[in-house]
């Protein structure tokens, strides 16, 4: 394909004003790319059409699955793009073009990108993906998306336009296998022996839990965590798809890593929480989709890093600071089942924001499971902060926590004050998405870590 002479002048624009934002300024990731975009609305086309690309998206986990893809094909791959500071919508990915610097002689490059759910058609449409992965798909920032059946169109949009991309979806969520696709299907998920034979049904106030096909209540062999499971409708027959790739035990849990088997071969990988564990089945998956041997793909886990704002551990004064994204109450609630196995008492804090990219209804912090975070007695201390500090705080007050347990802090210029006071050694920091921005460059201009990301 001839790359035409807008798309170079606006590829020339973007490239220029990456490496000004990066050398002279405070960086950005989103600018270059809707510069670019602005001169030629096609730019996308001509910048992906040297290299294969895979679409990672759905709800939560999209950051880390990206991540932990990246280090599985790295194994064999020797040129990845992909975006890792989260900027997932069009200008961002755009942008993520420019910031990657191309390796020379390399004999296999691939483009791995984490795509926000509602650009999926967009981007789609200029790089004609050979893969989808789709994570899973909750009740998220309702005034941007809707109901999460209108999340599932919007990504079905991208996915029928692009017939011969291999779908890797999670078989344990009933809306991915709701539909029929001309795309050839692999499904993972969670298939433990002891579940069965189990009859049960989700717990209440669960999303996702009436059949896609009939609306009768679902029912479950196992639950794992919210909808997500090995479903069945009793009604109409609707069930969970063949499992091409299962996690087949899980051994131990920690709140900074989970030790399991993925069709038979046991792997540890250095990050807590349930979830996360399908993060890595959907990356193991893409892995053997790929030609990536378990072995190869076992050293990829090994070495998996904490990522932006995903259970990233900030040293100050000798305490351990977890900042954790939250934006969702199943998220949330995984986040608060996760520190629960922690073991020594530890410090609670919590920053509300409700801007675009947070979205702006905040009503979702009722669904999270806070009370059961009070009762335990783990936390023996909170704080609470962000734009939305009234809301987060009320929300900690009706869930259990003494007036006096509760500090405030509405400027974050405060937080890490705070953070140094506390008694506890470890601090978990759950923070809307503009939040984990905003700390971050708290810490950065405090010197705890370094600018970027």
């Amino acid at each position: 394909m001839t790359i035409s002479l807008k798309s170079r002048f606006a590829i020339l624009a973007g490239r220029f004003s990456y490496w000004y934002l990066h050398r002279f300024r405070h960086g950005g990731s989103a600018y270059p790319g809707k510069l670019a975009a602005r001169i030629d609305p096609d730019v996308l086309g001509a910048l992906g059409q040297d290299r294969p690309t895979i679409i990672v998206t759905g709800t939560n986990g999209k950051t880390l699955t990206t991540a932990l893809i990246v280090k599985v094909l790295s194994q064999q791959y020797d040129d990845i793009l992909t975006n890792p500071t989260g900027s997932n919508m069009l200008q961002g990915i755009i942008g993520a073009y420019f910031a990657h610097k191309k390796q020379a002689g390399a004999k296999r490059k691939i483009a791995v990108l984490e795509v926000d759910e509602a650009n999926v058609k967009a981007v789609a449409h200029y790089l004609h993906p050979k893969a989808f992965v789709m994570t899973n798909i909750f009740r998220d920032q309702m005034d941007r998306y809707g109901e999460f059946y209108t999340t599932y169109d919007k990504i079905l949009q991208g996915v029928k336009a692009n017939p011969d991309a291999l779908v890797i979806a999670n078989g344990d969520a009933p809306i991915f296998s709701s539909r029929e696709l001309a795309n050839p299907l692999q499904y993972y998920g969670f298939e433990l022996a002891a579940e069965a034979n189990h009859d049960i049904f989700a717990p209440a106030n669960t999303d996702g839990v009436l059949c896609p096909v009939c609306e009768h209540i679902l029912h479950y062999h196992g639950i794992t965590y919210s909808n997500l499971g090995s479903f069945f409708c009793p009604n109409c027959g609707f069930k969970r798809p063949v499992l091409s790739h299962q996690v087949t035990s899980v051994a131990a849990q920690t709140p900074t890593s989970s030790d399991f088997a993925i069709d038979g071969h046991p792997y540890h990988l250095p990050i807590g929480g349930t979830y996360n564990i399908y993060n890595a089945l959907a990356a193991y998956a893409v892995g053997a989709a790929f030609e990536i041997t378990p072995a190869e793909i076992g050293q990829a886990f090994g070495e998996a890093e904490k990522v932006f704002g995903r259970q990233e551990q900030i040293s100050i004064n000798g305490k351990t600071v977890t900042l954790i994204l939250v934006k969702n109450p199943v998220g949330l609630n995984e986040v608060l089942s996760m520190i629960q196995h922690q073991q020594k008492p530890f410090a609670f804090a919590m920053l509300l924001n409700a801007n675009y990219a947070d979205g702006t209804d905040t009503s979702w912090i009722w669904d999270g499971n806070l009370e059961q975070l009070v009762q335990s007695g783990l936390a023996t201390s909170y704080m609470v902060g962000g734009e939305r500090y009234r809301d987060i705080a009320f929300r900690m007050q009706v869930a259990g926590v003494p007036d006096d347990a509760l500090a405030t802090k509405p400027d974050l210029n405060d937080v890490i004050d705070y953070l140094k006071q506390v008694d506890e050694n470890q601090i978990y920091l759950l923070a809307t998405y503009t939040a984990v921005l905003q700390m971050r460059q708290k810490f950065s201009q405090a010197g705890y870590i370094k600018a970027g990301f």
